[in-house]
């Protein structure tokens, strides 16, 4: 039997924190948007991108080497498995958090299913592949802080 992996949640204060995200899917400007709204210092790095959320800082170009000098956080979120694969080890050697859109096993943290109202901040994930489950309590927990609006 496969021993569980549990994740520690943990809750920082990203406000002029620089964040990096390599993408410019619809996964890549979730995250990027979802950053800003935390108050996060966003660039977005991807060549093509289906329109950068306001207050990104957009480089319209392939990841390079010495993009993620001084980011506290790194989103490797592209449709190319090699892109993503150098980001995460780019920062995993730099020492910064990151999360692999595409492997968890390449990531150092994990982007929540946020949730927000009522003054409360709540993020979902699973212990594994559970991502009906997780779908499911995001929206149970999302009715409970509408609630308290």
């Amino acid at each position: 039997m496969a021993e569980k992996t549990y994740r520690f949640p943990l809750f920082v204060d990203l406000r002029g924190r620089r964040a990096v995200v390599v993408g410019g899917g619809p996964v890549a400007l979730r995250r990027a948007k979802a950053l800003l709204d935390f108050g996060a210092q966003v660039t977005l790095i991807a060549p093509r991108c289906e329109g950068a959320p306001p207050g990104a800082d957009y480089l319209q170009r392939p990841y390079a080497p010495g993009d993620l000098e001084g980011a506290f956080l790194v989103v490797a979120a592209t449709d190319d498995r090699q892109v993503n694969r150098q980001v995460g080890e780019d920062a995993a050697r730099a020492g910064i958090f990151v999360s692999v859109a595409d492997r968890k096993e390449e990531s150092t943290f994990f982007f929540p299913a946020l949730c927000t109202g009522g003054g409360l901040v709540a993020g979902v994930v699973s212990q594994g592949e559970e991502h009906k489950k997780t779908a499911e309590a995001t929206q149970a927990i999302r009715r409970v802080l509408e609630e308290w609006e």
